[in-house]
C-alpha cells in the first residue's frame, strides 16, 4: 500500500495539517479499492475531465468511473458511479482549471475510496509528436517534449499537460504513463501521411497524424477479443462520433487512412470545430479581411461545427431534440452528408468495404444520425441498414441481407489506458511476476 500524505494543488496539507488521507481511512476503513496496484485513469479534454479507476487484475475490473464537465464555466459539474451503476455524487461544483477540477474529484474519491490504493495512473494525451508508437512513463523530459507540442494540438495538449502536472503533485509516488492517441496511425503507410506540401516543408512535424487512437485501438481489441483475430481480416472503416469526430479505415488491425491529419481540427465537422477547411478560404480571411491568427483559431476550434451552423448548440442530442430548427436541421444534414463522403473514400482507400463499426456518444447512441448516415449509401455499398436492430442500439444493426456488417459499439478509451498502463509496468518487473499475481498473493485473493 502506498504511504502517502493527500496534497493538494499547491502542496500544502489542509487547513490544521491534518492529513486527508488519514481522515478518509477513518471514515472507510473497509472500503480500500484493493491493492497498491489499482490504476487511475485521466482523460483531459479542453474543456472537461473524465476519470475512472481500475483493480490491477487480469479482467481490469472498473471500481468507478467519472467526469467533471464545463471546466471554467460557471455550470460545471461533477459526477461519478460505481461500476453497477450506484451514483456517489452528480452536482455543480465549479471549476476554474482543470488542476481544480483534479483536486475537487480527488478530495470526493477520499471520502469514497481509499486513493492512497492507487499505484499506477494512466494518462490520456492527444499528441505523441512524429516519432511516438507507443505509451511512454511520465518524466521531465517528456513533459519538456509534450509543451514544445502544444502548437500542434493548442485546444488539448495544455489541458492534457495540466492534469498530468496536478495528478503528479497529488500523486508522487505513483507510476505516471502517457497514452497517446495518435501512436495508433504510425502503422499508416507513408502515402496517407503526406500533407501535398513541398517534400522540404513536409519533414519533421510537419505529417499526417491522425487521432481519437485510444478508442480505435479498443474496437480493434474487442474484435479479436469476441471474434478472434482472423474477423481483424476485414476491411472496416470505425466512426468515432462525438463532440470530436472521426473516421478511420483498418484492415488487419493497422490503420490504413483516417480523416483528421495534422491537427484535431480538420475531417468531419464536429460540436465546435470546424472539420475541413477550403486552405484558400482560410488566406482569404487572413489576406482580405485582416483577421488575427488568433481569431481565426478561436473560430475554427471553438465557435464553428454544429454550434457555428446551428447557432444553438454542439451538443447532437440536444440539436436532435431542436431538429424542427432550419438552421439545426442544415447542421445535422452537413455533418451526416460529410461523414458519408468520408465512409466513401475511406472505403476506396482500402479497395472495398467489408464492415461500419459506429461509435463514440454519438455513434453509438444515435440511431437517427446512424440511418441518416447509411440509407442514402445503400444505393452506392452493399449495405442494408435494420430499422429495429439500430434503433435498439443493437451490436450488429444490418439487415441479414446485408453485405457489408454494420455495428454499434461503445467505445472505452479509459480502459484502454489501462491496459497500456499494466503493458508499461509489467515491462518494469524484472523476476516476470505478474504484478497482479503479486498482488492477489499479497491481499489473499484468488487470480
Amino acid at each position: 500500500m502506498i504511504n502517502m500524505p493527500a496534497v493538494n494543488i499547491s502542496g500544502g496539507k489542509e487547513q490544521g495539517g491534518q492529513d486527508v488521507r488519514a481522515r478518509a481511512v477513518d471514515r472507510h476503513p473497509a472500503r480500500a479499492i484493493g491493492s497498491r496496484e489499482s490504476i487511475l485513469t485521466l482523460n483531459c479534454g479542453s474543456s472537461s475531465l473524465k476519470f475512472a479507476v481500475f483493480n490491477f487484475d487480469p479482467e481490469l475490473r472498473r471500481i468507478l468511473s467519472g467526469s467533471v464537465s464545463n471546466i471554467g464555466a460557471a455550470d460545471s459539474r461533477s459526477r461519478a458511479q460505481s461500476a453497477d451503476g450506484a451514483v456517489f455524487w452528480d452536482e455543480e461544483e465549479p471549476s476554474v482549471n482543470h488542476p481544480a477540477a483534479i483536486d475537487a474529484a480527488m478530495n470526493r474519491l477520499e471520502r469514497v475510496e481509499y486513493i492512497g490504493a492507487i499505484g499506477f495512473v494512466g494518462h490520456r494525451v492527444v499528441h505523441g509528436g512524429p516519432d511516438c508508437d507507443c505509451p511512454e512513463l511520465v518524466t521531465a523530459q517528456l513533459e519538456a517534449r509534450l509543451r514544445r507540442l502544444i502548437p500542434l494540438a493548442p485546444l488539448h495538449l495544455p489541458a492534457n499537460l495540466e492534469g498530468i502536472v496536478a495528478a503528479r503533485l497529488r500523486l508522487p509516488h505513483a507510476l505516471h504513463v502517457a497514452c497517446f492517441d495518435t501512436a495508433f496511425h504510425q502503422s499508416a503507410p507513408p502515402i496517407a501521411r503526406r500533407t501535398g506540401l513541398p517534400r522540404d516543408i513536409e519533414k519533421n512535424e510537419i505529417r499526417r497524424y491522425g487521432y481519437h487512437g485510444l478508442s480505435y485501438e479498443f474496437v480493434v481489441d474487442h474484435i479479436r477479443e469476441t471474434e478472434g483475430a482472423h474477423a481483424l481480416e476485414a476491411r472496416m472503416i470505425v466512426a468515432h462520433l462525438g463532440a470530436g469526430a472521426s473516421m478511420a479505415a483498418i484492415c488487419n488491425g493497422r490503420s490504413i487512412d483516417t480523416t483528421m491529419g495534422f491537427s484535431t481540427l480538420s475531417g468531419l465537422p464536429m460540436a465546435t470545430r470546424s472539420g475541413d477547411v477550403d486552405s484558400g478560404l482560410i488566406l482569404y480571411l487572413l489576406q482580405e479581411k485582416k483577421w488575427s491568427a488568433n481569431d481565426l483559431q478561436a473560430m475554427l476550434y471553438e465557435q464553428s461545427g454544429l454550434l457555428g451552423i446551428s447557432g444553438r448548440s454542439g451538443d447532437m442530442q440536444s440539436l436532435l431534440g431542436m431538429a424542427t430548427d432550419p438552421n439545426v436541421r442544415d447542421a445535422i444534414d452537413y455533418f451526416c452528408f460529410q461523414a458519408r463522403k468520408r465512409i466513401g473514400a475511406l472505403a476506396a482507400s482500402m479497395g472495398g468495404l467489408d464492415r461500419i463499426i459506429f461509435t463514440g456518444g454519438v455513434g453509438a447512441n444515435a440511431p437517427a444520425i446512424r440511418a441518416q448516415i447509411c440509407r442514402p449509401l445503400e444505393a452506392l455499398l452493399p449495405l442494408r441498414l435494420d430499422d429495429n436492430r439500430n434503433a435498439g442500439n443493437r451490436p450488429v444493426i444490418s439487415s441479414n441481407a446485408s453485405s457489408i456488417q454494420l455495428n454499434a459499439l461503445s467505445t472505452d478509451e479509459e480502459k484502454m489506458i489501462a491496459r497500456h498502463v499494466v503493458e508499461i509496468a509489467e515491462k518494469r518487473t524484472p523476476s516476470g511476476e505478474k504484478l497482479y499475481e503479486r498482488s492477489a498473493r499479497n491481499s489473499g485473493r484468488s487470480v
